[in-house]
């Protein structure tokens, strides 16, 4: 069972989880039209305390995504091959969109848990002041 104050570091480390996935996925949409750029994916790890229960959220190694690039046709593109097409990127603008999205609800919930904590504990010192 976690304690009031273990709250604080718990949905901290999601923040920060959530604030490195949402700059993975804005180095990704700015990257769209770079061709050859492969999309990051940013995992999460669970860290476990000493009693076995689960604990503070981590990023793991960012891994980029090997889905094979859009094969764009442009004859007059400087990368193109004697065919007229280059590799374009596998970032999906949809799919990080949505990534976007789920980001900014996670961290949103995680900051109410912060103040939900923080409330607490305040009228908890509250209560033992009386």
């Amino acid at each position: 069972m976690y304690d009031l104050s273990e709250t604080f570091g718990l949905s901290a480390s999601g923040l920060k989880a959530q604030a490195t996935r949402l700059r993975h996925v804005s180095e990704n949409i700015s990257n769209v039209d770079t061709p050859g750029y492969h999309r990051k994916i940013t995992p999460f790890n669970v860290a476990f305390n000493a009693d076995g229960l689960a604990g503070e959220v981590e990023t793991g190694p960012v891994y980029l995504d090997q889905t094979e690039p859009k094969q764009i046709f442009d004859p007059a593109h400087p990368m193109a091959n004697e065919d007229g097409y280059y590799d374009g990127s596998n970032v999906d603008l949809m799919i990080e969109i949505a990534d976007a999205r789920e980001a900014q609800r996670s961290y949103e919930a995680n900051l109410k848990m912060f103040d939900q904590a923080r409330k607490m504990t305040q009228g908890l010192l509250e209560l033992l002041r009386r």
